[in-house]
């Protein structure tokens, strides 16, 4: 299954070391479960977007993946992709950017000819061929529609696709220079939270997150000092504040770092999706490892 991660620290910028696909098994293992892509996506000092994204299958190089990544920014978004739609290339490889965002999206979205239709030409900024990088086109334009208000697009676009298109998941994190959002829908995949305090549950304990299967680590020095959030596929470690979202409800992180909580999304699909439903690939792109 996919691994969504983020991280706000802001107002202030945070340097971290980000591991992908970390874990200690021989590659003889791996091979059989290893991801489609791996990808880190942050913000320079003056707000420009970052990535830096590799697509990896089973048995090729490694490298990439298993390098620690050390840099700096108030916000941070990485993923660990299990293909649904789309080949493996780097076009295809979380997390997107698009006008001065990072999206990166943890589900399957069907019948993507319709998705399309509605976006029109709103559809140029997709470079690759995933519902994810459709579904980002759609956030943007209705972003755009609604005047920069990026919980209004959001909304906007997650509600459009859940009333006409099939869906199996739209687990997302979308991060800005300063800013963070989240959000869970509908309960297929579970998504976490946690509000972290200068030190952790401690007080004093560098920030030092690793995923189950070793699929994601992430280690912040700096994070002793000051505050941040967090937000995960899964819990990543035994901090007893980490909270899942509820179905429907997107999280917002505005500087400070400050949470805001709110239902976006009360109804269920008018089309859902069950593992049956799916193309096998999908299927096994979403199933827990």
């Amino acid at each position: 299954m996919c691994r969504l991660f983020g991280l706000s620290s802001a107002p202030r910028r945070t340097r971290a070391t980000f591991w992908l696909l970390d874990a200690p098994d021989s590659l003889a293992r791996q091979s059989h479960r290893d991801p489609d892509g791996t990808g880190l996506g942050y913000f320079a000092a003056d707000g420009t977007p970052r990535t830096e994204k590799a697509p990896l299958a089973a048995y090729r190089d490694r490298a990439f993946a298993e390098d620690a990544r050390e840099v700096e920014s108030a916000t941070f978004l990485a993923h660990v992709r299990f293909a649904s739609t789309g080949g493996l290339e780097a076009r295809n490889t979380h997390p997107f950017a698009q006008e001065g965002r990072l999206f990166a999206h943890n589900g399957v979205i069907e019948d993507l000819d319709a998705l399309d239709d509605h976006l029109g030409a709103d559809r140029a900024p997709v470079r690759g061929d995933t519902d994810s990088e459709r579904f980002f086109a759609l956030v943007t334009r209705e972003i755009r529609a609604a005047g920069g208000d990026v919980t209004a697009g959001l909304t906007g676009a997650a509600r459009w696709i859940a009333a006409h298109l099939p869906v199996y998941a739209l687990n997302l994190i979308l991060v800005t220079p300063g800013e963070l959002w989240a959000l869970r829908y509908p309960d297929t995949h579970e998504l976490y939270v946690l509000d972290r305090p200068a030190g952790g549950r401690h007080g004093d304990r560098h920030l030092d997150h690793s995923g189950s299967e070793g699929r994601m680590r992430v280690h912040s020095r700096a994070l002793a000092g000051r505050p941040c959030a967090v937000v995960a596929s899964e819990r990543m470690d035994d901090h007893r504040d980490w909270r899942a979202l509820e179905p429907g409800e997107l999280l917002h992180v505005a500087p400070g770092p400050r949470l805001t909580r709110r239902l976006a999304l009360p109804d269920p699909p008018a089309r859902p999706l069950t593992l049956d439903d799916l193309r096998p690939d999908a299927a096994a792109s979403q199933r827990a490892a």
